[in-house]
């Protein structure tokens, strides 16, 4: 069954075969996708961002999503 609007991708609420092997997976993807970047590159990502009238968090967002830079 597929997701419906508004799903965040994350791992099913309800008890599944298999469901906590897929928590620990997809806490794992979260934690590395989230890792805080060196202190030049979050400085360079915030001004970027500000310019852009962005907050950090949606600019990193966007940079994850599409691959590259705004």
């Amino acid at each position: 069954m597929l997701p419906g609007i508004g799903h965040n991708g994350g791992p099913p609420l309800e008890e599944a075969p298999g469901a906590t092997a897929r928590l620990l997976l997809w806490r794992q993807a979260h934690r590395k996708a989230w890792k805080t970047p060196p202190r030049e590159i979050a400085l360079r990502r915030l001004a970027r961002a500000e310019a852009l009238g962005m907050t950090y968090r949606e600019y990193a967002l966007e940079i994850m999503e599409r691959g590259r830079h705004l």
